[in-house]
């Protein structure tokens, strides 16, 4: 049984290996898999919002598994920083398509009767509200990042914390609206205060 056919999982768990934030000094560093987690869980979360305050009808479970899986290709491509990957649209483009590539090629790790279950979650997923929420996760989660950064007193997230909120606003999300006002404030706190 053993071979490359069937090493999905196997690769999956390279996810810890993949450090985020390469070109700013961290005080504590992120791998993908943490991200991932912190974002399946933000996503999770905004899904409820918006079934619960905006009269959404969203698959929480699945928005989740759409957040563990967001970054999985980085596994593959390593994680490129956001000032590179937009910098200009021939990069951007460059990168999306090396992402398509990756992402085939960890599909193929599965066997062919399990491929068509995992598919939404490299690529594949056709709604975008779901996708959106991912989006906003994603953001959140930076934002946390830049917030337990500054935290530590470090000042190199300064710019980036303004950034990633502006992205937040832009998308003109609810549920991460609602997200923002109601839960990220507690981020700041201390472990007693909490």
């Amino acid at each position: 049984m053993a071979g490359s056919e069937n090493a999905f999982f196997a690769m999956m768990s390279r996810m810890k290996y993949i450090e985020r934030w390469a070109l700013m000094r961290n005080s504590a560093r992120e791998n993908i898999s943490e991200h991932s987690l912190e974002v399946a869980i933000i996503a999770h979360a905004l899904a409820i919002i918006g079934n619960v305050r905006l009269g959404k009808n969203y698959n929480p479970e699945h928005i989740a598994m759409l957040g563990v899986y967001h970054d999985c290709t980085e596994i593959i491509t390593g994680d490129m920083p956001t000032p590179v990957k937009y910098n200009n649209e021939v990069i951007s483009k460059a990168y999306k398509e090396i992402e398509a590539e990756a992402a085939s090629r960890i599909i193929g790790l599965l066997p062919d009767d399990l491929r068509e279950y995992y598919k939404c979650y490299f690529g594949g997923e056709k709604d975008k509200e779901a996708l959106k929420l991912v989006k906003a996760a994603d953001k959140l989660s930076a934002f946390v990042k830049c917030i337990e950064e500054e935290k530590a007193g470090n000042r190199e997230f300064v710019r980036a914390k303004v950034s990633v909120m502006d992205s937040i606003k832009e998308m003109e999300c609810n549920e991460a609206d609602i997200f923002c006002k109601e839960f990220l404030g507690a981020y700041g706190k201390t472990l007693d205060e909490l």
